[in-house]
């Protein structure tokens, strides 16, 4: 760059500017005008990259070559989405057998692409993880006459189709939704539960009345406006076509300092090595899209006013109720408190909506995961490196755990494997552990209020009220006005597009700029971060972020201020129908309904303990032994992975996760129960058969390392189960004994005959209800019943279960069998039998075990007549 005045001689300079104040001046206001000549050349960029873009097509930001494989135009609702194949980049190998992955955009003013915008991002950890990988992205404009329940089914049959195209593999399609796609792909997976695996919804908002005080002040814009009629009056503005612009301008005046100064002063300071990232990222922010007046107009008065979706009050145009309770797949809730526009009472505060406790979320089968980040901002969750490289990491690499994990609520916690002890047995380089949660425990994240959901309850009344007076005198008039020609200027001129425009190439101001910046970049003086003016220009620039953060504070407590005065105002609420103790909204959790299937589901569980055999038993017992821990995490799964392959190693994933959920469920419902249930599944079972099944215990819980102290305590009462349901070694024959094996005497035969002599032991073969039927005859005289010995040691826990589990009809037990051999007509006959029987083959049959005996003394005095 031509210097505008000579330079003085070192050693002159020195002399007229001892202190170098002088020469700091200079040199900071020549590096002053080259960052300016530079931003203002980057500014012209990014109004030509904007303007090419939004010409463009199908415009997105995906950083992956994709193609399409299935378009929404062509569905029978037509919508403005379509399904697209990632391809993956050189170097990277998928396997087609392993679970699919599938990443929604949000469709919230921008384009289409971010969830892929980078290597380092959802789809970038998918694929490295070796994931066939899926977007589902739009195209600018929507469908005539679209709607919200068209997009949603147009999902569900992208998810079939993804299915289709992987007809060997027995997982489902894992479906990650960011921000406005998290609840949508929600409402699509209550609809259609059977579609969906695993479910990640990132930022995404479902409870937005949820908030704290002095933070999340976009909940009060309802209020501010009077209602939704706003929106309406936009969409008829733009012809029945609601411009994206709006809702971005929305998120940007959220952070004024950021949108307003810290934004643009750092691309400025930092002008020579920020420009590539800057014009990456504005070429997302600013494609702006347009959605359907149809559609914004559902979303503000069922989601962002009315709050419907997360108390089950939405119906579909074909009278299927929207119930989230209804989702039968795995939830991941990745919010964090650095979000100002999904904080983690909206991303959470569905849980407490639809559930009372524990025992609620349990009955409905529904397992929910949460992370809540520190301090990263909402485009933060699913945009950063930082993030993908660890949180969406390991979430997607531990989703076949998800998928398998027990009802319930839990917790994640992230840690480093090299900072912990047993950092020799983690695969990964974090370790992601689960801890349970109780839903009353939410109540930290969500601090919920009842007198703010009667505000916001009273909002959603008077926009109804304000809707309704728009639409009859006011509404008419603005569609009449209206023209496509105007509502396609009113777009143009939005200041957020306008911005745009004014500095790019089309702007004959800015023909100069290009050239001057080139001059700039072949002979640049950058001064350093030691000049004493730089180091005063990033003191002003401080100063001006915190006076426009003291602003913003002010503005966001001005309007919560008159928020909670207007709204709570007991004659306003009143006057809406909100006035005393009138209901605010629907609690699905507290109604008579779903408390009586909550009851009817732990019914249903009681009857099913003793049901079953050894795989039942055995899951039982590595379900038990794993739940003395404070935390699981995922070495946990190798375990559980390692018992799918030796326990059931030909079983659907689906099958194995019923099979671990059933036996959680019980263990849930009565534990001692269920424990004492477990020598009644391995009856009949030979004692090299048990030692078989103790042995795979063993080497499941060794899987990934030493039990703890409680665990191994666990372990150690599952092993004295087992060796209960030991059967008893036969004694050796004796003369006065009757031969066994002839077809009047049955013997290892097992045949059932009344009045049959029996051996010692029952053998394998023999069928429980034989066994019981031929002892329940036996008269519990005291003089033949034994003081000690097997049969008399542990007679207490078989007692108990065969007592509480004698409902169980599909597999009852030999004393649930006895019991039931109690009718007179069955004890005459018995009775006859029992008077043909030998002393030795009685005395066989007081040895046959602790069940049988206690059958046995459990025997009604009629049975004697």
């Amino acid at each position: 760059m031509i210097p505008l005045m000579p330079t003085l001689p070192p050693a002159l300079a020195s002399w007229m500017d001892p202190f170098g104040f002088g020469r700091a001046a200079v040199d900071y206001w020549r590096d002053g005008l080259e960052r300016s000549t530079l931003y203002l050349d980057v500014m012209r960029q990014r109004g030509n990259q904007y303007l090419e873009h939004i010409e463009q097509t199908k415009p997105n930001v995906l950083g992956f070559e994709s193609e399409v494989v299935l378009d929404g135009r062509d569905l029978p609702c037509p919508v403005n989405y379509e399904l697209m194949r990632i391809l993956p980049p050189d170097g990277v190998e998928t396997d087609p057998l392993m679970r699919p992955f599938v990443v929604v955009d949000p469709r919230a003013g921008h384009g289409p692409g971010i969830g892929g915008f980078k290597p380092d991002s959802e789809l970038g950890v998918a694929l490295r993880a070796g994931h066939p990988c899926y977007f589902i992205g739009f195209l600018p404009y929507p469908e005539p006459g679209q709607t919200v329940e068209d997009v949603v089914e147009a999902e569900v049959a992208f998810l079939r189709h993804v299915i289709s195209l992987h007809p060997d593999t027995a997982e489902k399609p894992m479906v990650v939704g960011n921000c406005q796609a998290g609840w949508q792909i929600m409402m699509a997976a209550a609809l259609e539960p059977d579609v969906f695996g695993p479910i990640l919804i990132a930022g995404a908002p479902l409870s937005y009345w949820a908030g704290h005080r002095g933070q999340a002040p976009m909940r009060y814009t309802g209020g501010m406006t009077g209602g939704s009629w706003v929106t309406t009056l936009l969409s008829d503005l733009g012809d029945g076509l609601f411009d994206g612009a709006w809702l971005v301008q929305n998120f940007e005046r959220l952070n004024p300092a950021n949108t307003w100064w810290s934004k643009q002063y750092h691309l400025y300071s930092r002008v020579d090595t920020e420009a590539e990232r800057y014009l990456d990222f504005e070429r997302w922010w600013g494609g702006h899209v347009v959605l359907g007046g149809q559609e914004i107009q559902y979303i503000v008065d069922n989601l962002f006013v009315g709050n419907r979706l997360s108390t089950a009050q939405m119906v579909t145009a074909d009278g299927r109720r929207i119930d989230l309770r209804n989702l039968r797949s795995p939830v991941v809730v990745f919010c964090s408190r650095g979000d100002d526009i999904t904080p983690p009472p909206q991303a959470l505060g569905w849980v407490q909506d639809l559930y009372q406790d524990n025992d609620d979320l349990i009955a409905n089968e529904q397992t929910i995961v949460y992370c809540v980040h520190d301090t990263t901002g909402h485009l933060g969750i699913f945009v950063s490196g930082s993030v993908s490289r660890k949180e969406h990491a390991e979430f997607t690499a531990n989703m076949d755990y998800i998928d398998v994990l027990p009802p319930g609520l839990y917790e994640t916690a992230i840690s480093r494997a090299e900072d912990r002890p047993d950092a020799e047995l983690i695969e990964r380089d974090y370790l992601l552990e689960f801890q349970p949660r109780s839903v009353e425990e939410l109540d930290h994240e969500i601090q919920h209020r009842a007198d703010d959901e009667r505000r916001f309850a009273t909002v959603a009344r008077v926009s109804e009220i304000n809707q309704g007076l728009y639409r009859a005198f006011l509404q008419p008039w603005v569609q009449a006005l209206a023209t496509p020609e105007s509502a396609h200027w009113m777009r143009r001129m939005h200041p957020n597009r306008l911005g745009y425009r004014l500095l790019s190439d089309r702007n004959p101001l800015m023909v100069p700029v290009p050239v001057l910046a080139d001059r700039v970049r072949h002979d640049r003086h950058e001064v350093g971060d030691d000049n004493v003016f730089r180091a005063l220009e990033g003191v002003v620039s401080s100063q001006i972020t915190h006076a426009l953060e003291a602003w913003r504070e002010f503005r966001d407590r001005s309007l919560e201020r008159w928020f909670q005065d207007v709204y709570g105002q007991p004659l306003l609420q009143l006057l809406v129908g909100l006035g005393g103790d009138a209901p605010v909204r629907r609690q699905p959790g507290a109604e008579p309904e779903q408390r009586r299937f909550v009851q009817q589901r732990h019914a249903a569980i009681r009857t099913r303990v003793a049901q079953g055999g050894s795989h039942e038993a055995v899951m039982r017992s590595v379900i038990y032994v794993l739940g003395g821990a404070p935390a699981t995490d995922g070495r946990n799964f190798q375990r559980l992975r390692a018992s799918r392959a030796e326990l059931e190693p030909d079983a659907r994933l689906a099958d194995f996760k019923h099979l671990v959920r059933e036996q959680f469920f019980i263990l849930e419902q009565d534990r001692e129960l269920a424990l004492e249930a477990i020598p009644t599944l391995l009856e009949g079972l030979a004692a090299d058969e048990i030692d078989a099944h103790l042995e795979h215990i063993d080497h499941v819980l060794a899987a990934s390392g030493e039990l703890s102290d409680h665990a191994a305590k666990r372990f150690a009462r599952i092993r004295e189960l087992f060796e209960s349901a030991r059967p008893e070694p036969t004694p050796p024959s004796t003369p006065d004994e009757t031969p066994e094996g002839t077809p009047e005497q049955g013997g290892a035969s097992g045949s059932a005959q009344p009045g049959a002599a029996r051996s010692d032991a029952p053998s394998a073969s023999e069928t429980p209800a034989s066994s019981a039927s031929a002892q329940a005859v036996e008269t519990p005289a005291a003089p033949e019943t034994p003081k000690t010995g097997p049969a008399a040691r542990k007679p207490a826990p078989a007692r108990n279960v065969t007592a509480k589990s004698a409902p169980a009809k599909s597999a009852p037990s030999k004393a649930a069998t006895a019991s039931k051999a109690s009718s007179p007509s069955e004890a005459a006959s018995s009775e006859a039998s029992a008077k043909a029987e030998t002393s030795p083959a009685k005395s066989g049959a007081r040895r046959s075990g602790p069940r049988q005996t206690a059958a046995r003394r459990r025997k009604p005095p009629e049975s004697k007549s």
